[in-house]
């Protein structure tokens, strides 16, 4: 068994326009000062990270590892959750995502989509440069539209949208393979990589690709009522990486799983400060543990109520409180006999 590292905090939700959440260097010295031992970056945010030239300098990309290392922190991976998005976008969504790519492609679907490829296969090739083993992503989604069955789906548009998808993916697969990177896909709704059924229907097009792997955050599990711990178990040999986030799911007469088109106070399924939900922290820790996860316990601060700093620092407390350093021998060593083949045979009778 495997002792979880962390715990570390994916700074997406922080990075901002003011100290010390606008530069590289006071980040992650306040993530430090927080009681964070890593940093999963988001590589599409400037003002932290030029992703550009990570991909062609190993120079740089040692001097940012190495500031970090100095503030105390070390990064863990990094992020393309804004990029993979845009490798596959339903012309539904093209100008609610338009924002997440490159000014000189928004309102261009098909020279932003090029554009995300680049983006994706740029932070593999930083990763590698960076010394990381894995990356997260988003898959992006062509049938998120079609997810509830009204009107009758035509038959074949699922398959055909998976068919695409995979197709996209597929060269970006086969670089993550040259780089030595898995390509860590959160599951989550909105994206076509919704739950575990989507995920297997995704890999199977992609040939099993050994660089199709998951992220695994337990909060968007109790949101669509899914067992969020046998999860673990069905997946762990594809679960590479690990979002700590907690949630709640209280539905009521007026509303469920769809939340009625409320904000996020108002849902039923709430994200919330890790400790202030519903999730079994002790078991999840438990299976991933049992299971060998060897990677980062990453908090990812999202809630509607708390303050992201309070959050923050109580994240990094509670991670440190959870995870398990596994144990090197059996508690019940102390009563063995020491036996031999021998005398194992003579205990059966054989």
């Amino acid at each position: 068994m495997k002792t979880i590292k962390g715990p570390a905090l994916f700074l997406a939700q922080f990075a901002d326009d003011t100290a010390p959440f606008n530069s590289w260097d006071s980040i992650t010295r306040w993530a430090a000062d927080c009681g964070y031992k890593g940093v999963q970056v988001p590589s599409w945010d400037g003002r932290l990270f030029d992703l550009k030239k990570a991909a062609e300098s190993k120079a740089y990309c040692d001097e940012i590892a190495g500031q970090a290392r100095d503030n105390g922190v070390e990064i863990t991976e990094l992020s393309t959750h804004l990029q993979g998005q845009l490798v596959a976008v339903h012309p539904a969504y093209d100008e609610a995502f338009d924002g997440f790519a490159a000014p000189e492609v928004r309102g261009n679907p098909k020279a932003r989509q090029q554009w995300a490829v680049e983006q994706v296969k740029l932070a593999l090739t930083a990763s590698k440069n960076l010394g990381l083993d894995a990356m997260a992503s988003f898959s992006g989604a062509l049938a998120w539209p079609f997810v509830y069955p009204w009107p009758q789906r035509p038959s074949g548009l699922v398959e055909t949208a998976f068919d695409e998808l995979a197709r996209r993916w597929k060269p970006i697969l086969d670089h993550a393979e040259d780089c030595g990177v898995d390509v860590c896909y959160e599951i989550h709704p909105g994206e076509d990589l919704h739950d575990g059924i989507t995920y297997e229907m995704f890999l199977e097009r992609a040939g099993n690709h050994a660089r199709a792997c998951m992220l695994y955050d337990p909060s968007h599990y109790v949101l669509q009522c899914l067992d969020y711990l046998d999860n673990i178990d069905i997946y762990r040999n594809r679960i590479r990486m690990f979002h700590v986030k907690d949630a709640e799911f209280n539905p009521t007469g007026r509303q469920g799983v769809y939340g009625g088109y409320q904000n996020w106070v108002n849902r039923a399924g709430r994200f919330r400060s890790l400790g202030d939900g519903q999730v079994d922290f002790g078991a999840v820790f438990s299976k991933m543990a049992a299971n060998d996860f060897a990677g980062w316990a990453v908090v990812e601060w999202e809630c509607c109520l708390k303050h992201p700093e309070d959050g923050a620092r109580e994240g990094a407390d509670f991670v440190k409180a959870h995870i398990i350093r596994v144990t090197e021998k059996a508690f019940d060593d102390f009563a063995g006999a020491g036996t031999d083949e021998a005398a194992n045979r003579r205990m059966l009778g054989i």
